[in-house]
Order: structure tokens, then sequence, then C-alpha cells
């Protein structure tokens, strides 16, 4: 069905916002999310020890992609902009632990799973900009360098050039310092720590965790 353009107004109807909000809930679920909330601006977690975890120990995406650190937005900079939002969608997608644990025999599945979430997160904020939330954007989950350019030599965007992925790709929540970690366990789902040297048997499941702020 086709979608239909809303009009951008003077003033937004609330009752309106709330029924595009559900509708993007009930979108993310659709496109694979396993759970999907929708949460006040005020209940993002921005935390610039999230960032930390980018450098100590070294993430192997650190410098590497222009969305990730120290490319991409800082933490400071995200907490002034959410101040002026109210509403965003808040969704994750359980996978197998193995999966989430770095090994190559499960690299086209992780490379897939991370996919899947930015293309949730991106067709989401589409929607939400046809109707009418102009300013809405969105976060994946991950580095965007390698979930999708991971077989080529550099980031096309670091270099001055198109991003090879430019409606895809976008700076995951870790990236600007969102604590998706807390923000799963306030919404009261389950996460777990999946390191390098986690042992897949011993954890349920992992997640992996996307936003897009509407309004």
């Amino acid at each position: 069905m086709k979608h239909k353009f809303g009009k951008i107004g003077l003033d937004k109807d609330q009752a309106q916002i709330d029924r595009d909000l559900q509708t993007y809930q009930k979108k993310a679920l659709e496109l694979g999310a396993t759970k999907a909330k929708i949460i006040r601006a005020d209940e993002i977690i921005v935390d610039e020890r999230v960032t930390l975890k980018c450098q100590v120990p070294r993430c192997f995406g650190f410098g590497t992609g222009a969305n990730c650190p120290p490319h991409t937005l800082k933490p400071a900079e995200m907490r002034s902009l959410l101040e002026k939002y109210r509403q965003a969608v808040f969704f994750v997608k359980e996978v197998p632990s193995a999966v989430i644990v770095r090994d190559k025999a499960t690299i086209k599945e992780r490379v897939k799973a991370y996919q899947e979430v930015f293309k949730i997160v991106s067709d989401i904020e589409a929607m939400a900009f046809y109707d009418g939330h102009y300013l809405a954007f969105g976060l994946g989950a991950g580095s965007c360098r390698h979930t999708f350019c991971g077989l080529e030599e550099n980031c096309a965007a670091l270099k001055g050039e198109k991003c090879r992925f430019s409606l895809r790709s976008r700076p995951s929540m870790e990236a600007v310092g969102l604590d998706a970690y807390q923000m799963a366990a306030r919404a009261g789902w389950d996460i777990y720590p999946i390191g390098s040297n986690a042992k897949p048997e011993d954890i349920p499941f992992g997640l992996l965790a996307g936003i897009i702020i509407v309004e």
C-alpha cells in the first residue's frame, strides 16, 4: 500500500503524533524487531562512558568509519539535541548469542543481523519524514563501516567521497553515547553483555538495539 504524505503544519496534533508513533512501533515489529516501545526523549540515556568503551579497550571500528568515534557526534552534542525532541521508538532484535560473539564461522549471520537493524531504523525514519516529522532521525547498532563495507578497503565518506550506503548507514546508539544496555533494562527487557571471550552456550540470547527519535 502506498504511504500517504503528511503536510508540514505549524500546529502539530498530539493525537496524530501518538497515532504515528504507534504505527512506527508496529512497523518495527513487522520489520523484524523482537520488541519495540514508545519512549519519552528524557528516557534516552546518554553517558560519556559509553564512547569511552570504544577506546578502552580500543574497538576495531574506532576511527575507521565516518559514523564511529571520533568522527561522529559527541555525547554532549547528542544530549543537547535530544532536549529539542519529545518522543521516540526504541526497539531490540533478539539474535542467537553465537551471532554476537565475533567468530569467523558466524560472520555472514552477524552482518545480516546488523543490516536488518539498520533497515528497520532507516525505513521507519523515512516513514516519519513523509508523515511530516521531517526532523526525525534514527540510530542503529554496531559499526556501519563493518556492517556494509567490511569487504572494502576503506570508508568512502572518510575520504570525502559519497557514502556507498548513504540512506542506510548512520551512527549506532553507542557511537554517540546512548546507553542501550541501560535503556533495555529499564524497558524491562533482558539483555546480557557478550564479549569476545564469551561462550554462546552460557548466554540465552543476544540483543541488537536501535532507535528512531521522531518528534
